[in-house]
């Protein structure tokens, strides 16, 4: 979660580090630091509680300069949010930041404690740099320090370290938590992703798991913590454009980034679909007819919004592909230890390629030999290099902290995903799976309908902003969106809301119903529609408000037009991009009208690589 930027190289590194971590501001973060070796060959560190701006602030009183440093930003875990555990933490000629978690900190602090040391903070991020800097007084040699330090870790860790007896190297390593390695001819960097060094340089190296890398003004070499072997990479250039990753003149990432759906999903299915056949291909799946034939039970397994995608895919599968379909909670799936072998195919969802549950849920997988594939929207990351294949989404970087185009293009893909395995295994005849092709293509330009007119969501929000309750009701494959639609709104605006199956409302949430519970229902023409209509009239008949989601045109029976948002009819199992839409939509203008931190929204973050 937290931000990781290193930078060695010629020019004044403090601004370069401090734009690093801006850009990564997105991750969530309580706390701020930078350390630097100065002109003098010292160690500069600055600290604080709170945001960036009150880091920079610091700064005018007490500057820091050179050109080699290291810079985080932290999400708290062990201790409270404070300036004495913000990172970096210093022992000796050593500074570190650090992202992930040390299980066996309590352990080796107990040792360190034994033999003297004095510990100023609550972290476990302390504990590996006063070991580095024990390890380093008994063997006098920097690299073996490392390579000792590291190896006595238990946990996740993505680490970089100054040292100002050695000023002109940093060293850094990772183990199941996300770093890679960025250069130019002059300087190199160091983050915890992409978006921090994109101003700066395209072309990036991807660490692995156990691996070390120290990197000096002139090159790098990586190495294996666990043979010593060395890795010469094939370095990647990342195709996202800086200005991906700017506000485009949008108020909000969010925002921005609701928008650009329409364009994250054609880009998503134009790598893999032949417009002209109508055919789709997964290069990279590494799934053939045989594999197919084979399985007889999917495990989809993600977390919060993927997991809602997974959901929607259970309809999908089952229905196109005639396939049993399980859907787990990666932080779940474990812990029932589930029966997996070679007629099981595990797909795992994460948009990050880094959420450390679905991580452990993959490696479940591959351990007890089922066919383990990925849905990643970021090419190289630890999940798409864990599993023997994977769908890429391409929504490009996604900022904001409530998912929106990750979790469209996830449908697409899941999507393309059923439309595949329906037309290798001649589930679906050549027609239809030519018609599901055709209906994709025009998705895109039903959503930018849906874009081009958010009045009434907008009037809907500023009516409703200051309830305190909201309940979402669905059927059939709207019922994960449901489910969306109320975490968006929860998570952005604060405001307490719920997903339900329209048909388990007898069963409970019927009771909270009066005239102060909004009830969001999620409408599309088909055998469910006159049992929602019949749900609708049990919420009328108790003041309940209603507001409608409803697909083609308006219907006396829901009550007020005004109440009423029109959905252009699309296929069954594409319906679910375009409901989202104005569900998201609602909750980003009601959390704005509420004030709230909408692409930072508190005690959240991006990507949670730690358990």
């Amino acid at each position: 979660m937290c931000g990781i930027v290193g930078y060695i190289g010629s020019d004044e590194g403090r601004d370069i580090l401090i734009d690093g971590l801006r850009r990564l501001e997105y991750r969530g973060y309580d706390s701020a630091g930078i350390a630097m070796v100065g002109p003098d060959s010292r160690l500069q560190i600055v600290r604080c509680e709170g945001k960036l701006n009150g880091l920079e602030s610091k700064l005018k009183d007490f500057p820091v300069s050179g050109t080699v440093g290291v810079a985080h930003t932290r999400w708290a875990t062990h201790g409270r949010p404070s300036e004495q555990n913000a990172h970096p933490h210093r022992c000796g000629p050593f500074a570190l930041v650090h992202n992930g978690i040390i299980e066996n900190y309590a352990v080796l602090k107990e040792q360190l404690q034994a033999n003297g040391h004095c510990f100023s903070s609550q972290t476990d991020t302390e504990v590996i740099v006063a070991l580095l800097c024990r390890e380093w007084e008994e063997v006098n040699d920097y690299e073996q320090a490392v390579r000792n330090t590291l190896k006595k870790l238990k946990g996740s860790y993505a680490v970089v370290i100054v040292n100002e007896l050695e000023p002109d190297r940093l060293v850094a390593a990772r183990k199941e938590s996300p770093l890679i390695l960025g250069f130019t001819e002059k300087a190199f960097f160091l983050a915890s992703d992409v978006p921090a060094i994109l101003p700066y340089t395209r072309q990036v190296v991807y660490l692995n798991d156990e691996e070390v890398v120290f990197v000096s003004r002139s090159g790098y070499r990586i190495e294996s913590l666990v043979d010593g072997s060395l890795r010469a990479p094939v370095p990647h250039r990342v195709d996202w454009d800086p200005i991906m990753a700017e506000k485009a003149g949008y108020k909000h990432f969010m925002l921005k980034e609701i928008y650009e759906q329409p364009r994250a999903v054609i880009d998503t299915f134009r790598s893999v679909v032949d417009l002209e056949t109508k055919q789709v291909s997964f290069p990279e799946l590494n799934v053939d007819k045989a594999l197919l034939e084979k399985i007889d039970r999917v495990c989809l397994v993600a977390c919060g919004t993927s997991y809602h995608a997974a959901l929607v895919a259970k309809y999908m599968l089952e229905s196109l592909c005639r396939v049993t379909v399980e859907v787990d909670l990666a932080s779940e799936f474990r812990s029932r230890d589930p029966v997996l072998d070679d007629k099981v195919l595990l797909l795992v969802i994460s948009q990050s390629g880094e959420t450390a549950d679905t991580r452990a849920a993959l490696k479940e997988g591959l351990d007890k030999g089922a066919h383990c594939r990925a849905i990643v929207n970021v090419v190289g990351s630890s999940i798409a290099r864990m599993a023997q294949g994977v769908i890429y989404t391409h929504a490009g970087p996604e900022i904001g902290v409530a998912s929106t185009k990750a979790f469209t293009t996830q449908l697409v893909a899941l999507y393309l995903f059923a439309t595949y395995w329906a037309a290798e295994t001649g589930r679906l005849p050549r027609e239809k799976i030519e018609q599901c092709i055709q209906d994709l293509v025009e998705l895109p330009g039903k959503m930018e309908k849906i874009l081009s007119d958010t009045s009434t969501i907008s009037a809907w929000a500023r009516k409703y902003k200051d309830f305190k309750d909201f309940l979402y009701l669905a059927r059939g494959a709207l019922y994960p969106i449901a489910l969306e639609g109320a975490l968006k709104l929860k998570e952005i605006s604060y405001i307490h809301a719920e997903g339900y199956a329209a048909g388990e409302m007898k069963h409970g949430p019927i009771a909270l119903i009066d005239v102060e519970m909004p009830v969001m229902v999620l409408l599309r023409q088909g055998p469910l529609f006159e049992k929602m209509i019949s749900n609708i009239q049990e919420v009328k008949a108790r003041d309940g408000i209603i507001l409608a989601l409803i697909e083609g045109e308006p219907s006396e029976i829901i009550g007020p037009a005004e109440n009423q948002f029109i959905i252009h009819p699309s296929s069954e199992w594409l319906s679910p991009v375009l409901f989202s839409l104005p569900l998201q939509l609602l909750a980003y203008h009601v959390a704005v009208l509420r004030g709230t931190d909408v692409d930072q929204p508190r005690n959240l973050a991006k990507s949670v690589t730690v358990e």
